[in-house]
């Protein structure tokens, strides 16, 4: 369902997704809270997903993400989805693939909308479907010596 409005500070911008990204470099949230700047947006929510340093009851000493080739292809579809939903202005993406560290910035999302409870709900969506429909993988490193492979099938 398109949301639509009456007042022209409300639709969603001509191309509202601006910047869709997996990187092997290190992610900047400066540069994400930037790509989703409009003056029409009452609220901007912002995501940023971090690697702890435990999971499941066990140390993390580092993991690595990788993914299908299809996976920023894939996080624009959803972003696009999420734009078609909701009341967007400006939206932005980037995950991290690679070897990281915990502390290290894994996933940057943002949502840019004309009232603060609506940026909140299409940033929750965009999130949460990142995490369940794109084919990235994470490959986590135990203290204890042991390995563990999330979201592989």
């Amino acid at each position: 369902m398109a949301l639509t409005n009456d007042h022209p500070g409300e639709r969603a911008a001509d191309n509202p997704v601006k910047l869709i990204a997996v990187r092997e470099t290190p992610l900047s949230v400066d540069e994400v809270f930037r790509a989703v700047g409009d003056a029409a947006a009452g609220g901007i929510a912002l995501f940023v997903g971090t690697v702890r340093n435990h999971d499941g009851g066990a140390d993390v000493d580092a993991l690595g993400y990788s993914c299908h080739p299809s996976a920023e292809a894939e996080m624009r579809r959803i972003a696009e989805k999420v734009v078609a939903d909701h009341p967007v202005r400006a939206l932005a993406a980037v995950h991290r693939v690679g070897d990281l560290r915990v502390g290290d910035l894994a996933v940057v999302v943002a949502v840019a909308c004309p009232h603060r409870a609506e940026a909140f709900d299409a940033c929750r969506k965009l999130i949460d479907d990142l995490k369940h429909e794109v084919p990235i993988w994470k490959h986590q490193k135990f203290s204890d010596g042991t390995e563990e492979w999330v979201g592989a099938c």
